[in-house]
């Protein structure tokens, strides 16, 4: 986990900014000003001579300049030449040759003028050149002669070219030469090699020169080794050898210079250029190469070392970097040393360029052209391209070696002077006009501008002006009048204010002045200080197993008013989230990681104004890469060494090596584990067996898993010998009553010891001194025929190859094989234990009579009948056996109520013997089964009805079935009931108490021994259920309330005006006091479902219904019965009493049908009036 610095190009960008701010003012460009060049070409102008030629010059000036050449400094008249032409409004120069013509033809030293009113400004002297790639001459190269062990330098000479050619040494079939500290290539293409080895010969070696315009690549004939050796055999086992070089008889010698030759040596180089330093040594055994500065240590932060340490390179050379340099070169028979003397000279560099003056008519001014450089540049001025020698004499103008100065200017001066300084190693060219305006300040930048900056950085706010004279720049804040400058602040020529360190408290409006003798011009900025973005929890360095799952965290906290984009970055380069990746807003989650996922992570945060990084390492541990390079080496008869090149481990240390082996005789293909090594050798000597043709490969095995074996190695065939073992796992046994198989393992490939492996059998009867027979056999099995039953023998099987047998065998025991038991177990005794389980008990055979060996005695039983009429039964057989040497048993999991039939016989391995004399026994009653189709079923919501059908095994007497049942309304459980019934009957129906319950019953059969297994079912939910649930999350609604209290109130209001109006003087008829039936517009059920006409059963609206089935009629708070006088009633004809009337009537209407219409508020006004 790391906090990462920003990138260096911001502090470069920074310091380009710094310097940028020092620089000089520009004009206008709607003021009028000389040429100023803005654009090209590069001194040293390489060209493809397949493309058309571009010599760049790009200028500006008001008015705009014209622009004409000079070729080797003489003018260049474009118009005579049609395959030349100018790009218009601009000074490049195109040479088209698609209608023929030689690029050659154009070669030389061109310069650009742009002139205008105000003068002339000049481009660099740019020479031209055209890209060469000349052939390689043609040359038959005979075979290099060499003996081994001496240096040899194979030499390029590549032809030359413009640019020079990219060396590189190849074989002619175009595969790269290995290079190393014996064998590499210097920085002038030339091959070295250090000592030749007999190994070098493999090989031809070419050079090659790739050329960067053309892009082709020539190359050169091949060299041909032929190395002179002592130990002509190229043993590869000795190219990791300790003493490789007297291993194979190469004289030892201290080491000599092949390049740089001598002891001392000089070398110039530039200033700016880079520094290559070279020391190639020959000697045997192959020197090492170090490097040292005299009198001092070399520039660690410039130097490196390449090509084996060879070569010291030193970066941007200056001249502190001159001096002594040497190189030591040393083996363990001496060392030699090389002194490098490095001089720095130095093209001319800047100390202070000119720069553009801009005067107001009157004003003094100087232009400065100050180079330095070894030798020293010599200065030369021009003015508008010429000479200022030569130019009309100007008395405000005086020359001053590097220096012009001028004095009270007027508009008669401005023109664009010229500074050339050179040296023999190269020059600069300056362009600087004079320019002399009248002009009152003016801001160059748009009004009002909004600067955001992040917390405690520093920032630059930015007031481009003009004016000439120049203005005096100054900067307040929030209108205060204090002057802007030092300590916190900075402000510079252009204008700028640099703030270093920004504080919340520098937040506000900033305003610019600028003033000169012809007024003043202002602007401002407004500044906004916003929080940095930070990663407060920043992703770390983690270690997975390939194929886990690893989380990379990134929680960032930043100003809430700026966008916020957090995005990964892998090795440095955008990451690409694929499928097995999930970008988070505050992690990396990478699924099934792989290999390829190894490397570092860069949580980058950033917003328009900032941002912030931070890195993590994901190491990923995989299996080991397979090992290679295999080698045998130190062959014996028993033995050899096999010496390997270890993979990459990929993270993982590599804990063991596992070598197998293959042999292509017995099983050819197949690998077997040899034996195992530390993960720390790479080298070990295994032990073989005779007579095996070995192959062997190498796997590496990690934390993470087993590499991919190793390429198997060469073959090595060991020498034969007789066997040292026998053959495994003997053994005699019967497959028929008159014989007897002798098996046994085959010895495999590294037990054979020799060809023509073969086994010599020996058998005889055990107890007897018979003679032993024999037999040779190739194969694994040998039958002997013509054997007693059962007997036993005693077995021997010896190998033999044809270097021999094998060691005296073991004797193994074997028999015969078996013939059928002839006699049965006698006196057979059975007892009943329970209804579902008998014992037995019997005598033992004789031994002579099993013919074998005794595996079991079993009992074969079957139902015969069952005690119950007219239930059929199956009467297959079944089985018990009980093994070894028993005398008695069990048998269970029988049938009760039953009529059973029994044998007995004996078994050894060929098969059952005779049975015995057959026995019968009975079974005692049992419990039933289950009833049987058990089903529940409810009509309507005042019955239900159960039905069932007769147990499958009623194993007795049914004496009945047994109901219990029990009432349940949620969590609620009401108390059980228990119904007893008939064995003949098989149905019930069952009077509901309410038609809300549920119930749950359970039906079990008895017989006289208990009762059996109960089945249980439930009792289905109400139909209405789900439509009271719904009428109840209805009625509870507010707005259904508050619209049923309206409609009631619409409906009082009409009743009290109906009321009055029939108070008034109306007949009323009078409903004679009787039961009348019910009519279809009467109240029902509200589900409509079901219609009782049992008022009994019936529970009442409003009613509350308890679980044993009675019902509470809830009373009534408000009793209208109040309202009348008691009795019948009294009433006449004119209704003068109906209210009294009504009343009771409509009481005695409630009570028989449910009305709660006695307690309605009419009711009420009914019996007042």
């Amino acid at each position: 986990m790391a906090r990462q610095q920003p990138p260096p190009w911001v502090h470069t960008a920074f310091l380009f900014c710094l310097l940028s701010l020092s620089g000089a003012i520009e004009i206008p460009m709607d003021l009028s000003q000389p040429p100023t060049i803005t654009k090209q070409s590069v001194k040293e102008h390489i060209v493809d001579p397949r493309d058309n030629i571009l010599i760049e010059c790009e200028a500006k000036g008001n008015p705009a300049p014209s622009f004409h050449w000079t070729r080797n400094s003489r003018f260049f008249n474009i118009a005579k030449d049609p395959r030349v032409s100018m790009r218009r409004r601009s000074g490049t120069l195109v040479i088209d040759f698609r209608s023929g013509g030689r690029p050659e033809e154009y070669e030389g030293e061109y310069q650009c003028f742009a002139r205008n009113k105000f003068g002339t400004a000049l481009s660099n002297r740019i020479r031209l050149q055209v890209s060469k790639s000349p052939l390689w001459p043609k040359e038959n190269l005979d075979p290099v002669v060499v003996q081994e062990g001496a240096p040899l330098t194979l030499q390029c000479n590549p032809p030359p070219g413009l640019p020079s050619p990219v060396i590189f040494w190849m074989s002619s079939s175009m595969e790269p030469i290995t290079q190393d500290k014996r064998v590499s290539q210097g920085h002038n293409g030339d091959l070295y090699f250090s000592n030749v080895m007999l190994q070098d010969m493999q090989t031809d070696y070419s050079c090659n020169a790739r050329f960067h315009f053309t892009h082709t690549i020539q190359q050169k004939n091949p060299f041909n080794l032929k190395v002179l050796t002592n130990h002509p055999y190229n043993d590869s086992s000795l190219r990791n050898h300790p003493d490789m070089y007297s291993a194979r008889g190469v004289a030892e010698r201290t080491p000599s210079f092949m390049y740089p030759q001598g002891t001392a040596s000089s070398q110039m180089v530039l200033r700016g250029m880079d520094l290559l330093l070279e020391c190639i040594a020959s000697g045997v055994p192959t020197p090492d190469i170090a490097w040292y500065k005299k009198g001092g240590d070399l520039p660690s932060d410039k130097a490196k070392f390449e090509n084996f340490n060879k070569a010291l390179r030193i970066t941007n050379v200056s001249e502190e970097d001159s001096g002594e340099y040497f190189c030591l070169a040393s083996n363990k028979m001496g060392s030699i040393r090389h002194t490098i003397s490095v001089r720095v000279k130095a093209a001319p560099y800047w100390l202070d360029e000119p720069k553009n003056l801009i005067l107001a008519p009157g004003e003094d001014g100087r232009l400065v052209c100050r180079a330095n450089g070894n030798p020293k540049p010599t200065v030369q001025w021009m003015v508008n391209g010429e000479p200022l020698q030569s130019a009309p004499p100007n008395p405000n103008r005086e020359v001053a070696g590097d220096t012009i100065i001028f004095r009270d200017t007027q508009i008669s001066s401005r023109a664009v002077y010229q500074c050339n300084t050179s040296n023999e190693h190269g020059y600069l060219l300056a362009n600087a006009f004079v320019s002399v305006l009248d002009v009152p300040p003016r801001m160059l930048s748009p009004r009002n501008q909004l600067i955001r900056v992040i917390l405690y950085n520093r920032t630059r706010l930015d007031c481009p002006f003009f004016g000439s004279p120049i203005p005096t720049l100054r900067w307040f804040k929030n209108g205060q009048g204090s002057n802007l400058d030092g300590g916190n602040y900075h402000v510079y020529e252009n204008g700028s204010l640099e703030i270093k360190m920004i504080r919340k408290e520098d937040q506000g409006i900033y305003t610019c002045v600028a003033t000169n003798i012809l007024g003043k011009a202002e602007n401002q900025v407004r500044l906004e200080v916003k929080d940095p973005t930070r990663i407060y929890r920043m992703p770390e360095d983690q270690v997975a197993k390939r194929g886990t799952t690893v989380q990379l965290e990134c929680r960032v906290k930043h100003d809430p008013s700026l966008k916020l984009t957090v995005y990964w970055l892998k090795d440095d380069e955008p990451l690409y989230v694929g499928n097995r990746m999930k970008k988070e807003e505050d992690s990396l989650t990478i699924f099934g990681v792989a290999e390829r996922d190894q490397g570092s992570y860069t949580c980058v945060a950033s917003t328009e104004l900032d941002q912030d990084l931070a890195k993590a390492y994901l190491t990923v541990l995989g299996r080991p890469d397979r090992p290679r390079d295999l080698e045998l080496t130190d062959l014996a008869e028993r033995s050899v060494r096999l010496t390997w090149i270890p993979g990459d481990d990929n993270n993982s240390p590599i804990t063991d090596y596992v070598v197998q082996f293959e042999e292509d005789q017995f099983q050819p293909g197949v690998w077997h584990d040899h034996s195992k090594f530390p993960g720390s050798v790479n080298s070990a000597i295994l032990q073989l067996s005779p007579y095996v043709n070995y192959q062997f490969r190498v796997i590496a095995i990690n934390e993470v898993g087993s590499s991919h074996p190793s390429l198997p190695s060469e073959r090595y065939r060991t020498s034969g010998a007789p066997p040292e073992s026998n053959p495994s796992d003997v053994k005699g046994e019967g497959t028929r009553k008159n014989n007897m198989e002798i098996t046994w393992t085959p010895m495999n490939a590294t037990s054979a010891f020799g060809p023509n492996l073969r086994y010599i059998v020996k058998w005889r009867r055990r107890e007897t001194r018979e003679t032993w027979n024999n037999v040779t056999v190739w194969g694994s099995r040998y039958v002997v025929g013509q054997t007693p039953v059962y007997v036993p023998y005693e077995i021997r099987v010896q190998a033999e190859n044809d270097f021999g047998k094998g060691p005296e065998p073991d004797t193994v025991i074997g028999y015969s094989g078996e013939d059928y038991p002839r006699a049965a177990p006698t006196d057979v005794k059975i007892r009943v234990l329970n209804s579902t389980a008998i014992s037995l008990q019997w005598n033992r055979v004789y031994s002579d009579t099993v013919q074998g060996q005794l595996r079991e005695y079993r009992a074969y039983y079957w139902r015969e009948s069952s005690l119950l009429k007219n239930l059929w039964v199956s009467q297959k057989r079944q089985q018990a056996g009980f093994p070894g040497d028993r005398l008695r048993g069990v048998v269970s999991r029988l049938f009760p109520y039953s009529n059973y039939k029994l044998e007995m016989a004996v078994v050894n391995g060929r098969g059952d013997g005779p049975r015995s004399e057959t026995k019968e026994f009975t079974t005692p009653e049992g419990v039933p089964s289950a009833p049987r189709r058990f089903r529940v079923r409810q009509p309507n919501l005042e019955t239900i009805n159960l039905e069932w059908d007769h147990p499958e095994h009623p194993n007795g007497i049914l004496t009945g079935y047994t109901l219990k049942y029990v009432a349940f309304n949620g969590t609620k459980v009401g108390k059980q009931i228990v119904e007893n019934f008939s064995p003949n009957q098989t149905k019930f129906t069952m009077q509901r108490a309410d038609p809300v319950s549920r119930y749950r019953f359970s039906l079990s059969a008895r017989t006289q021994v208990g009762s059996g297994e109960a089945v249980t079912e439930e009792s289905p939910a109400p139909p209405n259920e789900a439509y009271t649930n719904n009428q109840a999350d209805i009625a509870t609604q507010g707005w259904f309330i508050g619209l049923m209290c309206a409609v009631a109130l619409l409906v009082l209001t009409l009743l009290i005006v109906c009321f009055i109006k029939r108070s008034r003087g109306g007949k009323y008829p009078v409903r004679e006091k009787k039961d009348v039936p019910l009519g279809p517009e009467d109240p029902k059920e509200e589900d409509g479902s079901f219609d009782y006409s049992d008022e009994d059963n019936k529970p009442l609206q409003g009613s509350q219904t308890s679980l044993d089935g009675t019902i509470k009629q809830q009373e009534s708070d408000d009793s209208l019965v109040d309202y009348g006088e008691g009795g019948e009633g009294q009433f006449n004809e004119d209704g003068s009493f109906i209210g009294q009337y009504t009343v009771k009537k409509d009481k005695e209407e409630t009570e028989g049908n449910e009305s709660s219409e006695a307690t309605s508020p009419v009711n009420a006004i009914y019996s007042l009036a």
